[in-house]
């Protein structure tokens, strides 16, 4: 039988390591009220020190305004990627007309 993988919501992850960060609990305490593994509490602690001091992650971000910024960053590249399709097409039509007109 497969133990199923628990999911959690940035929110919540966010929550729990503001107990350590902010509130004072240790890790353990903080792990153990919420039945969790140490090392994902550790992992989100981390994380969120991190998102505070700016740093984009590359996983899903906790904080709202690191969420922000993946978005608008995934948005950016999607738009590049439209951007330089663009361009080859535009080149690609430009050719065939320059050689229709020869």
């Amino acid at each position: 039988m497969t133990k199923q993988r628990r999911t959690f919501t940035p929110e919540f992850k966010r929550e729990a390591a503001s107990l350590v960060l902010d509130q004072g609990y240790s890790h353990i305490e903080a792990a153990r009220s919420l039945g969790l593994v140490e090392s994902a509490l550790r992992r989100w602690v981390s994380q969120l020190q991190q998102e505070r001091g700016g740093v984009t992650p590359t996983s899903k971000a906790l904080t709202p305004e690191q969420q922000k910024i993946q978005e608008l960053e995934a948005r950016i590249n999607r738009l590049e990627r439209e951007k330089s399709i663009l361009k080859k097409a535009t080149a690609l039509l430009m050719a065939e007309e320059h050689e229709r007109s020869r």
